[in-house]
């Protein structure tokens, strides 16, 4: 994913996000600007406690003054809480309800957007990036309005005392902010680097943990240990880039004000500014210069922050501003009496050149078994995908019941499936509520254990501390590959649904669960149309149709029988297995 630097139809985006807080950043800037106002108050005391008080012996004034310390700071102390817990509130907000978003696109976007981008990428995104949006909606506006009103308050009570030794600042503040300027197309493309860095990071660490056991039975430690060490190598080095061109700027800045300092002492010294001159005033102007440093250092460091959250906008708003997955289907489906046809279908991936599918038709009809076989990356699981409508067809046509895929509501088309895959997914919760997972209606606990007997889940789920109610872990990691399809077809099972998608169902069990489970969806396939992609050829033997695939094409068509007796590919394949049944050990 391409990232750009921040456009001024972003930064209006970005504020747009802060319209529905403005009563709570109203309190916050009042906050802001109160803390930073009773700051410059404090300071320009200065001149009339020196000019009132000791130059001239009346401590009169000096002894009010002392009254008033405490509560000036208890209102200062008051004004920050307001300030910087309004506004880290609002950042919060902002943040919470831009991963909410994100979060939200996510499950909208079609499959081909997730084929493309990695997922730790995509986590960063929702951990990393709304970060540093948080750092610039809290931290780098609370910093811009106190020390941006400190500076402001400051400036015109140095003018107020002595427009003459004030007058530098007119002079400088061009440069300063030319400088800020230049700085900040060096911090927008170094945050673009470390926020691809830290995808890359995410991406590592994910593909690692999940892979864990590859990696041990491989020997892959020092190769994975030299490959992160290279990404969290660059990640630091782009981190250290943005600290220089802080350090930089800072300096730049602080040099510059430096001059300005000095040029006031010398002109200060000067015969005619020292009869005008009261000790006071020299003292408050010089102490405001000095204090200038500070919130200026700050306000350029600060810039930085306020970059990389704006770039960290820029990368949200990328993946908020994809197309959701389209559904331009307007006609309801209630149940499907299960009649699918395809129609001189091509079909190619996105940003692929050569067709998944060639030219493939053929008819199932209601309540038939149709059977896929072929060698891996044939097309099988492809023809499957575009009954789903994970991808559309852009040549031929998909029917259900004889109405276009197309013209079917999304919602509506997919309540028509139950999908059992090789690659099970399954979600850290109960086995019960894994297997109500996906039923448009709540379901009873009767129903559960009933989908859980058929499917031989409750035969293990016994053998568990909680039994149903046990907690399986992330994709069920306490459970064995066989067990987690049990699962799977479980949630079929409760689901009801008019077709059934098949793909390897039974690939990951062993002989004695794969013939449980073959009984078990035998029953469940009667009164149903099945498409059943399939390895083994003596799961599909009772097919009503079988479908030779080779590369995208279907070269064979015809039952278990027939296919044996025109003696080709299917005849070959059934051979082949057969041989290595019989000469396994």
């Amino acid at each position: 994913m391409t990232k750009h630097a921040p456009s001024a139809s972003q930064y209006r985006r970005f504020a747009r996000y802060l319209v529905d807080y403005k009563l709570a950043f109203m309190i916050a800037m009042l906050g802001m600007a109160g803390y930073a106002l009773v700051d410059a108050f404090v300071i320009s005391q200065l001149a009339p406690v020196i000019d009132k008080s000791l130059t001239t012996g009346d401590y009169t004034y000096l002894r009010l003054a002392s009254y008033f310390v405490v509560p000036v700071f208890l209102l200062r102390g008051l004004m920050n809480f307001m300030g910087n817990y309004t506004l880290a509130w609002i950042g919060n907000q902002v943040v919470m309800r831009m991963r909410q978003q994100l979060f939200a696109q996510y499950i909208h976007l079609p499959v081909a957007f997730h084929d493309r981008h990695a997922a730790g990428n995509l986590i960063s995104k929702v951990i990393y990036d709304t970060e540093q949006v948080a750092n610039a909606a809290g931290k780098a506006f609370a910093i811009l309005i106190r020390e941006g009103v400190f500076v402001i308050g400051l400036l015109f009570w140095m003018f107020y005392l002595s427009w003459q030794l004030s007058l530098i600042f007119v002079l400088i503040g061009p440069l300063v902010a030319w400088i800020v300027g230049a700085v900040s197309k060096r911090f927008r493309h170094v945050s673009n680097s470390i926020q691809q860095a830290m995808g890359s990071l995410t991406s590592s660490v994910e593909q690692v943990i999940k892979g864990h056991k590859v990696v041990l039975m491989f020997g892959g430690q020092e190769k994975e240990q030299a490959k992160f060490q290279a990404q969290n190598n660059h990640n630091r080095q782009q981190n250290m880039k943005l600290v220089v061109t802080r350090i930089l700027s800072v300096s730049t800045v602080q040099v510059i004000a430096s001059i300005a300092l000095a040029f006031v002492l010398y002109v200060a010294s000067l015969p005619d500014m020292i009869e005008h001159l009261t000790a006071g005033v020299f003292t408050t102007v010089v102490v405001a210069m000095t204090t200038l440093l500070k919130p200026l250092k700050q306000l350029t460091t600060i810039n930085s922050e306020f970059q990389r959250g704006m770039a960290a906008c820029a990368s949200v708003f990328e993946v908020l501003d994809q197309a959701a997955e389209q559904d331009n289907g307007t006609r309801q489906l209630a149940r499907a009496q299960g009649e699918i046809a395809f129609d001189d279908v091509t079909f190619y991936y996105p940003g692929k050149n050569e067709p998944a599918l060639r030219n493939v038709s053929f008819h199932v009809a209601p309540g038939q078994t149709c059977a896929l076989v072929g060698r891996s990356g044939s097309g099988k699981s492809t023809i499957s995908s575009l009954l789903t409508r994970f991808y559309s067809v852009e040549q031929g046509q998909v029917t259900l019941d004889g109405t276009s895929l197309n013209d079917i509501q999304l919602k509506d088309l997919r309540r028509q499936f139950a999908l059992v895959s090789q690659h099970v997914t399954l979600f850290n919760d109960t086995i019960a509520n894994n297997i109500a997972y996906g039923s448009t209606e709540r379901v009873s606990r009767e129903a559960i254990e009933q989908a859980a007997r058929v499917a031989h889940v409750i035969e293990f789920a016994e053998q568990l501390p909680q039994g149903l109610d046990t907690m399986i872990g992330e994709n069920g990691l306490m459970l064995s590959g066989g067990q987690r399809q049990r699962i799977a077809i479980a949630r079929a099972i409760l689901l009801d649904a008019p077709i059934l998608i098949l793909d390897e169902a039974t690939s990951a069990l062993d002989t004695e669960s794969e013939r449980l489970i073959q009984d078990a969806l035998e029953t469940l396939q009667k009164d149903r149309t099945s498409l059943v992609v399939a390895h083994r050829l003596s799961t599909i033997e009772s097919a009503d149709q079988i479908l030779v695939v080779e590369q995208g094409r279907i070269i064979e068509a015809g039952n278990h029988a027939e296919l044996l007796a025109k003696g080709g590919a299917y005849a070959q394949l059934h051979a082949m297995q057969f041989s290595e049944g019989t000469t396994a050990p």
